[in-house]
């Protein structure tokens, strides 16, 4: 008897193979489970906007102006946040303070490291 396949975007176990790839027969998603397994290692690790990992206490830099709600003006690109704490749960996986707007949360895609 095989291991059965779980589809990673619906979560069904209704899968089959074709030539090199996995499809699964409720959402129709194709699928690489070779490559799958390579982005299962990286689970937990938080990347920037040029690939680099960060850690902890690391600065990076805002790469585009940011809108903040509430606010009257945007984060501005080329501003530098000092001493991030990482939530790799959330959507939103920096924790900062960034000068002039107090504590808010931050998306790894739209920062790189200083």
């Amino acid at each position: 008897m095989s291991d059965v396949v779980i589809c990673p975007k619906c979560s069904s176990e209704f899968t089959y193979e074709q030539d090199d790839l996995m499809v699964c027969s409720q959402c129709f998603y194709e699928w690489n489970p070779k490559e799958t397994a390579a982005e299962n290692d990286n689970s937990g690790k938080i990347f920037d906007a040029n690939g680099n990992e960060l850690q902890d206490g690391d600065s990076v830099v805002v790469v585009k102006d940011l809108p903040v709600k509430g606010a009257p003006k945007p984060v501005k690109a080329g501003t530098k946040v000092k001493n991030i704490r990482l939530r790799p749960e959330s959507d939103h996986n920096i924790d900062c303070k960034i000068d002039g707007f107090g504590s808010m949360a931050l998306k790894s895609e739209f920062v790189k490291k200083a």
